[in-house]
């Protein structure tokens, strides 16, 4: 099932979402599915479930957009443990449409997570991978990439989606 996209301005986006608790459940299985198919579907990289609506600690990660099976990756309950150099980007997100800016993120992650069954893991990424990491973990946290750029530029991004919302185009 690919889930519709909640835009900026839904409170779920800046709200802490809530821990998994129950694994390895028919129901935790199919709704990371729907989250990969609905990442798919929308062209991202990764997608976290307060994205689709839903207030939970669950993110999907593929940075190789569906073409390396193996790059597939589900974070349940993570925690960023290690956060090393720099590294300035252009960033988007699926829930601020048309916005693309550049963002200072670090360069190598290592992120302790959960997996479907409520396995312990660690996972570390560089580069793209490292950018995914820490944006999907903002999400979870109730955190826009919107908070890492200046208030000047923030303020103007919120300005315009304003004046979308006003079009009735957002």
């Amino acid at each position: 099932m690919i889930y519709p996209l909640v835009k900026y301005g839904d409170p779920v986006l800046e709200t802490p979402a809530e821990p998994v608790t129950e694994f390895d459940t028919p129901e935790l299985h199919k709704l990371i599915e729907d989250m990969f198919e609905s990442m798919y579907a929308h062209k991202g990289v990764g997608l976290a479930a307060p994205q689709i609506g839903i207030s939970r600690r669950i993110a999907v990660i593929d940075v190789s957009a569906g073409q390396d099976p193996s790059q597939r990756l589900v974070l349940i309950n993570p925690e960023v443990i290690r956060n090393e150099g720099r590294q300035v980007s252009e960033e988007g997100c699926l829930s601020v449409p048309g916005f693309r800016e550049p963002v200072k993120r670090g360069a190598r992650v290592t992120v302790r997570a959960q997996n479907a069954k409520g396995e312990m893991f660690e996972v570390t990424g560089e580069d793209l991978l490292a950018r995914a990491l820490l944006h999907e973990t903002d999400h979870l946290n109730g955190k826009l990439y919107l908070s890492h750029l200046s208030p000047l530029k923030r303020d103007l991004i919120r300005r315009k989606i304003r004046k979308l919302q006003k079009e009735g185009e957002w």
